[in-house]
């Protein structure tokens, strides 16, 4: 199994802390902050595969907003949201800017850990795809 990095962004500190321990469990880099302030700030220094990003959170920023800044800091991290409300237009808006998927609190960790192997194999597919393009410009080729 391929081992990624994630952030999980979420103002339950009890969720947060077991989300956090089962993926360490299973040689997953994980690591969470409870605010989007927080997950910026973190972002900035180290990057991330796949942020875990709850869409309601208290404070000054919402999940909407911290998917908006993640996409400028780290364009091709995977997102996935997290809701503990069917709040389907947020979601849908989410997944206009740039998310990978949403799924609804209380979520199965089977269904997560599925989630997150899936956005990270469309992370590197994408990277991929980027270093190819780069070696062909360094090579002189023309698409």
């Amino acid at each position: 199994m391929f081992t990624f990095r994630v952030l999980i962004v979420d103002d339950e500190t009890d969720f947060l802390e077991t989300i956090v321990n089962r993926l360490q469990k299973r040689n997953i880099e994980a690591a969470g902050v409870l605010s989007g302030e927080a997950a910026l700030k973190l972002i900035k220094e180290k990057p991330f595969d796949i942020v875990l990003l709850d869409v309601k959170m208290p404070g000054g920023m919402d999940g909407i907003e911290v998917l908006r800044e993640i996409k400028k800091i780290q364009p091709i991290a995977e997102v996935i949201l997290l809701t503990g409300h069917a709040a389907v237009e947020t979601s849908i808006e989410g997944l206009k800017l740039g998310a990978f998927d949403y799924l609804l609190k209380p979520v199965k960790f089977a269904e997560l850990l599925e989630k997150l192997s899936a956005a990270f194999e469309k992370k590197n597919a994408h990277e991929q795809k980027i270093r190819g393009a780069i070696l062909r410009e360094m090579a002189g080729f023309k698409d």
